[in-house]
C-alpha cells in the first residue's frame, strides 16, 4: 500500500476568496476535492480582519451542501498569520495550507499554535492537516526537512509564481521542472503528498494545454493541486485520477502476479515486457489510489 494512502485524496483544490460571495455561493458545485477560503493573496489588507469573520459561516456552508473538504489558506507574517489560525481552528476545516514557508521551524511553530487552540476549543489534537507552501530557493533546500517536521503536515507543494521571481525566472514548465522534482523527492521521501503541477497555475485560458501540464505533472509523480478557475477543477480531477485502461492492466499486472506467485515465479512477461517487483508495486498503488477516488467520489 503507498506511504501517502492516510491523507485524504485531493486531485483538486479550489481556490474561494472568503470576502466574494458570488464565489463563495457556487463553490460547492464545483466538483472540486477540497474548497481553500483564502485569507491570504485574495484579500487587501484592510479586508483581510473582515474576511476572518466569515470563516465560520462559510465553513458551515460548505460542509452542508457539498462533499468538498475544506481548507483555508493563512497568510505568513506571523501577526496575521496567528489571527488567521485563531479563524480557522475551528470543526469543519480539514486543513490548513501554510504559505510561504520558511523551514521546519517555522512548521512546528505553527503546529503548536494550531495543538494550543484545538485542545482549547475542544477539537482533537493532530485532526487538522497542514499543507506547506514552499516558495523561495531558501526553503527549496530545505524541503526534506520540512516534509518532515511534523506528523501534521500532510502534503508539500512549491508556489511557481513566488519561486520564479525569487530566482529571476519565468515560471515555465522547462524553468519550474527541476524544483517541483525537488519536491516530488522530498515529499516521497518523507511519506506525505507532492502537490502541484509543473509550470504555473496563473493562466486559466488554455484548458488543452492545461490538461497537458497536468498528466504530465501526474507522471512525474505529483498527485493533485490547487487551481484559481472552477474551469480547471474537471481537468484535474481527470488528469490525477488512473484511466479506465491503466486500472485495467494494473488488475490485470496483479492478477498474473498472484498465479506467478503461485507457480514459484517472481517475474513474468506481458504483452512482449517483463514485469517484475516495482512494476507489480505500482500497480497495487494505482488500484489503491483508484479505490479511494472512488470512495470519496461516491
Amino acid at each position: 500500500m503507498s506511504m501517502t494512502s492516510r491523507f485524504p485524496v485531493w486531485r483538486s483544490a479550489l481556490f474561494v476568496p472568503a470576502n466574494v460571495e458570488r464565489f463563495v455561493a457556487k463553490a460547492t458545485e464545483r466538483g472540486a476535492d477540497a474548497l481553500i477560503i483564502d485569507l491570504e493573496d485574495s484579500i487587501p489588507l484592510g479586508q483581510k480582519e473582515a474576511a476572518r469573520a466569515l470563516v465560520p459561516d462559510i465553513v458551515a456552508r460548505f460542509r452542508a451542501t457539498g462533499r468538498s473538504d475544506v481548507m483555508v489558506r493563512i497568510n505568513q507574517p506571523l501577526e496575521l498569520a496567528v489571527r488567521d489560525l485563531e479563524a480557522a481552528v475551528i470543526a469543519g476545516v480539514d486543513a490548513i495550507k501554510i504559505t510561504k514557508v520558511e523551514g521546519p521551524e517555522h512548521v512546528r511553530l505553527l503546529d503548536e499554535m494550531v495543538t494550543r487552540l484545538e485542545i482549547a476549543r475542544g477539537l482533537p489534537p493532530g485532526r487538522i492537516w497542514f499543507i506547506g507552501l514552499i516558495e523561495a530557493p531558501g526553503p527549496l533546500a530545505r524541503a526534506y526537512e520540512i516534509a518532515r517536521s511534523t506528523p501534521r503536515l500532510a502534503g508539500i507543494s512549491l508556489g511557481s509564481e513566488d519561486y520564479a521571481t525569487a530566482i529571476g525566472a519565468k515560471p515555465s514548465e522547462d524553468t519550474m521542472l527541476m524544483p517541483k522534482q525537488q519536491i516530488v523527492q522530498a515529499a516521497t521521501a518523507a511519506g506525505i503528498l507532492p502537490l502541484g503541477t509543473i509550470g504555473s497555475v496563473a493562466d486559466f485560458s488554455d484548458l488543452e494545454g492545461y490538461a497537458r501540464i497536468v498528466r504530465r505533472s501526474a507522471d512525474f509523480g505529483l498527485v493533485g493541486s490547487a487551481c484559481i478557475h472552477p474551469s480547471l477543477v474537471p481537468i484535474l480531477n481527470a488528469g490525477f485520477s488512473p484511466s479506465d485502461e491503466e486500472v485495467r492492466d494494473a488488475e490485470r499486472i496483479v492478477e498474473l502476479d498472484r498465479e506467478a506467485a503461485a507457480s514459484g515465479r517472481g517475474s513474468f512477461a506481458v504483452d512482449g515486457k517483463m514485469i517484475d517487483i516495482p512494476i507489480v508495486q505500482r500497480a497495487e498503488a494505482l488500484l489503491a489510489r483508484s479505490r479511494a477516488i472512488a470512495a470519496r467520489t461516491t
